[in-house]
């Protein structure tokens, strides 16, 4: 009897903490049906609104280093709870205003709700049994993408049905409701590892984050040769290293760049860029495409809703395939299923390039990059912890984090200003043309094949070390 118990606050523990990761992931995607609309409603530029999308993505790569360190320190669910509540007050900031600066603000805020992830990982870690461990953690890794493809045609009903601040009410709503269950289901951990804060090291990773993202969004406002955009890029490269060489030296550094030093979890790291990279990719262009009107000569014309229902079978492919990703991985090897999923996202890629006529083709392609996104979002945990020591997977697990969120990060501002740079005007607004769609398609699905290729580096021997039975 005690044993049901144990599994079934155990199964308890995994739903809410899921549940969670889903919600702090809708928070990226939360605003992509209204980007068309950005400029009007918020009485700004086109490469100016798109720090509404970026903002958060940048505070996300930023808070998931922090929120573990953080939560080592002061316990895990006190942290997690703080999270929820950051994202709460984000979202009642952008629910209140319609200035581009206080909705930047509140946007940074509940990107902070990323945090919750390495957490809920961590937790899981704590409180499960050994065995039910790696599956559970392949299941909060496929929450970065399920969260934030559900919440797209969630956005649309909402934005297309009532006023816009609506979205914003919702999402205070879902991260009380989280919090709520964390309180009731989720217990404390008692393992705590006290060291002090890296405050330095957190500043120069935020300092050289936004560095590097400003002149990719603002490049072409300002001149991609102008003495600012290379200013900024430099001091981007100069903050990085220091930051870097900082965090080598320091015995409790904000992010372990020793264990990244691994050549099985540096070419894991790289390939998750370029995976989170290319997941970003579709949910910030497919629905522009689906959404642009047919005066321009591609675009399909949907509705907010049925832009976002259109993109809905991507996200339940992704989580359907979390457990087949587990079960590739106990087969064949984390590495081998990790290429595998990157494969799938460039030949969904692909298919978007040559066919994007109608709303089913559009469909088509997303449900191929959405299978190959769940498969290897899923791998990557399983491949990590089959190539470090398990004292270290807590901090290589945290890192591989942090490479995912900066690969959505620098997508969302790559592929904004690509998608501003290359435009026509139809119907009194400015869209994309088709060209520059094809563009971005392009640059995911060569990122995509990038990661593959960081992939076949990792050493087979270390990744043989992966096929650890993995829980589907």
């Amino acid at each position: 009897m005690g044993v049901e118990v144990a599994q079934g606050s155990g199964r308890a523990i995994v739903v809410v903490l899921a549940s969670c990761g889903l919600v702090a992931s809708f928070m990226q995607t939360l605003v992509v049906p209204l980007i068309p609309a950005f400029p009007q409603l918020l009485n700004a530029s086109t490469a100016d609104a798109s720090w509404v999308v970026t903002v958060t993505l940048l505070a996300a790569a930023v808070i998931t280093p922090v929120s573990g360190r953080l939560g080592d320190l002061y316990g895990k669910r006190r942290v997690l709870l703080a999270s929820l509540a950051v994202l709460v007050a984000g979202s009642v900031l952008s629910a209140l205003t319609s200035s581009l600066a206080l909705m930047v603000a509140g946007r940074g805020l509940q990107g902070c709700a990323m945090g919750v992830i390495p957490l809920g990982i961590s937790i899981m870690r704590d409180e499960l049994p050994a065995e039910r461990v790696s599956g559970a953690i392949s299941l909060m890794s496929a929450t970065l993408g399920v969260g934030g493809a559900i919440g797209l045609p969630l956005a649309a009903v909402v934005a297309q049905n009532t006023d816009w601040h609506v979205l914003f009410w919702g999402s205070a709503a879902l991260g009380l409701a989280c919090a709520l269950l964390i309180l009731r289901y989720v217990p404390e951990s008692p393992l705590r590892t006290p060291a002090p804060f890296d405050y330095l090291g957190a500043l120069g990773l935020v300092a050289g984050l936004t560095c590097l993202l400003l002149p990719i969004v603002k490049g072409a406002t300002w001149g991609w040769g102008s003495p600012r955009t290379l200013g900024f890029a430099a001091a981007a490269v100069a903050v990085l290293l220091g930051w870097g060489w900082y965090q080598l030296r320091r015995r409790d550094p904000l992010v372990d760049l020793r264990v990244s030093a691994r050549r099985p979890v540096l070419f894991t790291n790289l390939a998750s860029i370029m995976v989170g990279f290319a997941m970003y990719a579709m949910a910030l262009s497919f629905p522009q495409l689906l959404q642009a009107p047919s005066s321009t000569g591609y675009g399909l014309g949907r509705t907010m809703v049925e832009a976002g229902l259109c993109l809905a079978p991507n996200g339940l492919v992704m989580m359907l395939l979390s457990p087949v990703s587990a079960r590739l991985t106990n087969r064949y090897g984390a590495r081998t299923t990790l290429m595998t999923g990157a494969v799938v996202i460039a030949l969904g890629y692909v298919f978007a390039i040559l066919l994007m006529d109608n709303a089913l083709e559009i469909i088509a392609a997303s449900v191929i990059i959405g299978a190959g996104v769940g498969i290897a979002y899923a791998a990557m945990p399983a491949l990590i912890m089959g190539s470090v020591p398990v004292t270290e997977t807590a901090s290589a697990n945290g890192l591989n984090s942090l490479m995912r969120s900066v690969g959505t990060s620098t997508s969302s501002a790559v592929m904004a200003t690509m998608l501003a740079s290359l435009t026509i005007t139809a119907g009194g607004l400015t869209w994309p043309s088709l060209p520059g769609f094809r563009a971005t398609f392009a640059v995911a699905g060569l990122a995509a094949v990038v990661g593959l290729g960081f992939t076949a580096l990792v050493p087979r021997a270390r990744a043989a070390a992966a096929r650890e039975p993995v829980a589907a």
